[in-house]
This record gives C-alpha cells, sequence and structure tokens, in this order.
C-alpha cells in the first residue's frame, strides 16, 4: 500500500510449470516474463491495481508470444472487471464526468469504449430483420448528414444497425452490401421517406422492394403543416396591405391537430377559422389528411385518397397542391402503410437520442467517434468483456 499516492498493489504469483501458447493451445516452453499491471476496482477509496510477472512462451508456429490471464483482455490495462464497470458509467453520464469518477484519462476512457464496440460487432451474429428504419442525421454544422438504419423488433427498444457517412445512394448502398441473399430475401418492410437517393439503393438491393418501402405518415403529415404555414404567410402579406390583422399571432394555431388544440385557444381558433379565410381551407384539407391515416384497409385508403386528392388539386392552393402531387408520385408507397403498419417513429426517437449525446458532449469534431458513440449508446451490442 502506498498511503501518499493512494494506492494499492495486489501482487499474484504465477505457480504453474507447465505452459501453453495462447493461440494455438499446444505445449510451449517458458521463455521469460513480463511485469505488468493492471488497474482494478478501488479498494477503500484507493486505487487499486494487479500486478505479475506474466510468463512469455516460446511456441514453435507463433513466435515467443506472451500467456493470457484470465482478468484482463489480451494488451489490456485494465481488469475485466474494472472495464464492466467503466462502460456502465460511460452508459449513464458523460465519457468526462466518467472519467472523473473513475480518475482515469479521457483517452483511457475513450480505449475502454472504443474497445467495447468493437467487440461488440464481433460478437454479432447474422440475424434476420424483418422490418427496418432507415433515416439521416445531422451530424454538425453544414450539410454533414450520416445514413442511419435502425432494427424494430415488436416488444423491444429500436437498435441502430448502421452508420454511414453521407445521405447518399452509396451511404445506403454499403448497408444492403453486408447483408446476405437471404437476409435480403426475408426483409417485409423498410420505412423511410422520399429521399430518392434511399429510395433506389432499396429497390437495387432487397428482392421485391417495392412493395415493402413504406413512407411514412410523420414526414407527410410534416410536409402538409409546411404547406399550410405557406399558405399562412402567403396570405397573412396580402392581408397587411390591406390593415388586416386577422391572422397575426395565429401560426401555432394551424399547426395543431383537431383534438390537441390548447382548450384556451378554442374560442380564438373558431373565430379565424370561420373566416373566408385560404388559411383556413388548408388547414381543412390537411386534417382531412391526417385522416386518411386512420383508414383500415389498404383499398379504402386508397379510394379516401383519391378523393382527397380531387379536393387538393382543385383548392387553388399552391403549396397545398405541390404536396399533393408529390403523394400521388409516390402513392403505392404510401399506401403499403396499410399493409405493414411500420412507420419512422422509431428511427425518429433514436435521432432524439443521438442529439441528446450531441449535447452531451457538445459537438464531435471527428465524424468516427459519433459512429463509435451511437453504436456504444443505440446499437443493442454485447458490450463487456469475456469473464
Amino acid at each position: 500500500m502506498n498511503r501518499q499516492a493512494q494506492e494499492i498493489e495486489v501482487e499474484v504469483v504465477c505457480q504453474d510449470t507447465v505452459w501453453a501458447c495462447p493461440t494455438c493451445h499446444q505445449r510451449a516452453h517458458l521463455h521469460d516474463s513480463e511485469r505488468r499491471r493492471w488497474r482494478h476496482l478501488d479498494s477503500c477509496q484507493y486505487k487499486t491495481f494487479v500486478v505479475c510477472d506474466v510468463p512469455r512462451v516460446k511456441c514453435p508456429e507463433h513466435g515467443t508470444v506472451q500467456v493470457r490471464v484470465p482478468w484482463a483482455e489480451k494488451l489490456g490495462r485494465f481488469t475485466r472487471l474494472f472495464e464492466r464497470f467503466a462502460i456502465d458509467l460511460m452508459l449513464e453520464c458523460s465519457i468526462s464526468a466518467a472519467c472523473e469518477i473513475l480518475r482515469i484519462s479521457w483517452d483511457e476512457a475513450d480505449g475502454i469504449k472504443q474497445r467495447s464496440v468493437v467487440r461488440g460487432l464481433s460478437r454479432k451474429k447474422d440475424q434476420v430483420y424483418k422490418k427496418l428504419c432507415v433515416d439521416e442525421k445531422s451530424a454538425g454544422r453544414g450539410h454533414n448528414y450520416i445514413t442511419l438504419v435502425a432494427n424494430i423488433e415488436p416488444g423491444k427498444s429500436a437498435t441502430v444497425e448502421y452508420v454511414g457517412e453521407g445521405r447518399t445512394r452509396d451511404s445506403l448502398d454499403a448497408f444492403w452490401k453486408t447483408l446476405t441473399q437471404e437476409q435480403l430475401t426475408e426483409i417485409d418492410a423498410v420505412a423511410m421517406d422520399m429521399h430518392k437517393d434511399y429510395i433506389n439503393s432499396t429497390l437495387e438491393h432487397v428482392p421485391g422492394a417495392q412493395e415493402k418501402i413504406v413512407h411514412d405518415p410523420f414526414h407527410l403529415v410534416r410536409d402538409m403543416n409546411d404547406a399550410v404555414n405557406d399558405v399562412r404567410k402567403e396570405e397573412q402579406k396580402a392581408l397587411w396591405k390591406e390593415n388586416d390583422g386577422s391572422l397575426d399571432g395565429t401560426r401555432y394555431l394551424w399547426l395543431y391537430g383537431r383534438e390537441n388544440l390548447p382548450p384556451r385557444w378554442s374560442a380564438r381558433f373558431d373565430a379565424v377559422k370561420g373566416m373566408n379565410l385560404k388559411t383556413a381551407r388548408a388547414w381543412a384539407l390537411k386534417e382531412m389528411f391526417r385522416s386518411f391515416w386512420k383508414c383500415e384497409i389498404r383499398e379504402g385508403a386508397e379510394v379516401y385518397f383519391e378523393r382527397w386528392y380531387s379536393w387538393a388539386i382543385r383548392s387553388r392552393l399552391e403549396p397545398i397542391k405541390k404536396v399533393a402531387r408529390q403523394c400521388k408520385r409516390h402513392l403505392n408507397n404510401i399506401l403499403t402503410y396499410f399493409t405493414h403498419r411500420i412507420t419512422n417513429g422509431p428511427i425518429e426517437g433514436l435521432n432524439n437520442k443521438i442529439q441528446a449525446l450531441v449535447k452531451k458532449a457538445y459537438g464531435y469534431r471527428n465524424i468516427e467517434r459519433l459512429k463509435t458513440d451511437i453504436l456504444f449508446h443505440l446499437g443493442g451490442l454485447n458490450l463487456y468483456p469475456g469473464q
């Protein structure tokens, strides 16, 4: 014990006389030994280290190699128990906070994290993906994006299966190429927005993708909300020229769903909604479009959409007509929702968690560290060192 340095050393003595190569497990002659030191879990707030003269053996096939010890990973500087504790800690708090608690350097903590992700990925077995979500996420300032693929299983949390740089066709191609033909065939549905590169990549690699791609409601309803807001802004400018402030302060009222409008705004909204305004017509079409997603079967949804599309095209509201035409072009993969009932909701939830990671880390200058953190926290990997 070193009271001044607040450290404790535990000496381990190897008493075996017969050794084997750690790679091929053939009997080998003892060559020499090397004194090594591993950080272990603290004892009574003292840093604890395991110290041992580790034998090195001479193998005819692999040369002189060091024997593996049971309490640490190969070439590791920490015991397995310490790494498990460090991983649990970094899953709950920032890496800087973990360093302060563990009393290790940032580089040491980052090394534990990176090794755990590599270990987790190496343990992953080929699995059958039934339902996947594809989306992009901003990775920093400017037009820096990453492509995310998440796996959805009933009764389980969604997990990130792939993180690729950019949001191009090549970004998603790289994921499909990691799957076997059998895995690609077993995919039942892939939820995504209308990003052309993602659609083309999926059509090229996933058999029968034309009936498996699902454009989820979230992005489409968001587009309709944006269209309503565009109509409001244009109409508000026209009213201002006539000194009419009817639409002043109503921006967020039009974006609420009918059932979600706060009671305190009901009277105000009913008054402005009753006026002969273009924005009121745009809002009504938006609410009709939201009801479209409540259809129970695909055939009924198709009939409903054609009726709504006819109203939208004859509305003389260009932002609404633009969204309607977009939906018409992609109608087949909108209607697949009523077959597969899959949305991008799970991956949007993962995006929120990723944003929390970015905020906790005060941003990432290195895209590889962002990818590592995403897989560490959201990849569903077995991160712990072996027993």
